[in-house]
């Protein structure tokens, strides 16, 4: 029997023990399944407790069920839920009664999603919503998902792959009627006039999303310096949590230290690295490559001094902010303002020990990746793969606009159609469906 023909079974809440754990199963067998362990089939959306037991009539659980029948059901399919005590023992028991009936199996990752996208409950945009939502760390993540999820960027969508397929119906029907002297200007004027109004719309979109793709990555922030300048001291205080050794020998810091910090709503990810200098020690040579390499790819780089030098040893192209540490030790003339900006970088004076300066330091983080995720949350966009195929569209889009013959700007369109159609995961998607659902818990 197919994969798909099979009925799924899976663990659909926490890790055990819980208070209460929920086994969903899906498919044909749904129905037998749910009738042989509960006694009965309840009416359908409404919670019914019973005592289940397996296929020997031995009592596994009291338990709570629900039914609720295809194709009004989250897969699209039969599906039945157990609301189960949660301890180790009882699902086992469970499990192994589902296991018990023929063509079932337990769900692969991201199969219960997968079935619902292939029955039409859902298209990729909102699948893919879905597990954002469940991976959400910051509130501001959850937002821009729950939006996703809401379908907000599918309906766009299909409203515009709607529009296309209206112009090229009109392009097509011009080069059918070519004989005709009038017919061809009549329906070709106005599908061109849509495409350059469908065009300007996906463009607006995709300039004022910013980076709204990478609030699901979050922002990546990399300290960095020569050392015993402090960074370590600055990491703890900016996690608000002892995450890395602090010692006033040099070389302490040997790999890099990361930290997820939640920046009022923004994901950022702090990297504490080993300071940067010449050494013999081979050990403290490699840790310094790894700073020098994860300082080039981040997003933004703390360069942390104790002297009123403007010098840096960060390649690569993501902007350095000068940061002057131990303020409070050194009888140092201030350069004016906390928070400026000097030797064309912004500049910080703080004291990363007494937490002088880090509120102005912390309120600039917030603005930077304020600016850097630019719409967020608000956003349509939630993955480079949207943007791309959006990207895609608009340069099809583009393209027929500047064609001269009929026949390459109908193919100009349905070009863009298509790219839609896999946005929305509606055509020759298959080459991505298996990575995208993979990346689902079990249950999901």
């Amino acid at each position: 029997m197919h994969r798909r023909d099979q009925t799924i079974f899976a663990l659909s809440s926490g890790r055990p023990p819980n208070a209460i754990s929920v086994v969903r199963v899906s498919g044909v067998q749904a129905g037998t399944v749910l009738g042989s362990l509960a006694g009965k089939i309840p009416p359908p959306r409404i919670a019914t407790r019973v005592l289940i037991r397996d296929t020997d009539q031995q009592p596994i659980d009291d338990a709570v069920v629900l039914w609720f029948p295809g194709p009004k059901s989250a897969t699209g399919e039969d599906v039945a839920e157990f609301h189960v005590h949660g301890g180790r023992a009882v699902l086992a028991a469970l499990f192994a009664a589902l296991s018990s009936f023929e063509n079932m199996r337990a769900a692969d990752p991201g199969e219960f999603t997968r079935r619902a996208f292939e029955n039409g409950k859902l298209d990729l945009t909102e699948a893919e919503g879905l597990d954002d939502l469940i991976h959400a760390d910051t509130d501001r993540q959850r937002r821009q998902a729950l939006r996703q999820l809401k379908g907000v960027l599918g309906v766009k969508a299909r409203s515009w792959r709607a529009q296309i397929i209206e112009a090229s119906a009109l392009i097509e029907a011009g080069i059918d009627f070519s004989d005709e002297v009038d017919v061809p200007a009549e329906l070709i004027a106005p599908a061109l006039a849509k495409i350059k109004a469908l065009h300007a719309e996906i463009a607006e979109v995709l300039a004022a999303q910013g980076r709204s793709e990478r609030l699901r990555d979050g922002l990546v922030v990399a300290i960095a310096g020569p050392p015993n300048v402090g960074k370590s001291t600055l990491m703890n205080q900016l996690a608000r949590r002892e995450v890395a050794i602090v010692s006033p020998y040099a070389g302490t810091t040997r790999d890099v230290i990361e930290v997820q910090l939640d920046l009022d709503g923004y994901p950022v990810t702090v990297i504490d690295t080993a300071g940067i200098r010449e050494t013999a020690d081979p050990v403290e040579q490699e840790g310094v490559r790894r700073a020098r390499a994860r300082a080039a790819d981040a997003d933004l780089v703390l360069w942390l001094v104790e002297d009123d030098s403007c010098h840096h040893a960060v390649e690569g192209t993501a902007p350095v902010w000068l940061v002057r540490n131990k303020i409070d030790l050194y009888a140092f003339k201030p350069r004016g303002a906390a928070v400026g900006r000097t030797c064309g970088s912004p500049y910080f004076e703080i004291s990363a020990s007494r937490g002088g300066g880090l509120r102005e330091l912390t309120a600039a983080l917030v603005s930077h990746s304020e600016a850097y995720f630019g719409s967020g949350e608000s956003g349509l966009i939630g993955r480079e793969r949207q943007r791309s195929l959006l990207r895609e569209t608009a340069a099809s889009l583009h393209r027929s606009m500047e064609r001269k013959g009929e026949e390459l700007v109908a193919e100009d369109l349905r070009t863009a159609a298509h790219s839609l159609g896999r946005l929305l995961g509606r055509v020759d998607v298959e080459d991505i469906l298996d990575k995208i659902f993979r990346e689902f818990c079990i249950g999901k």
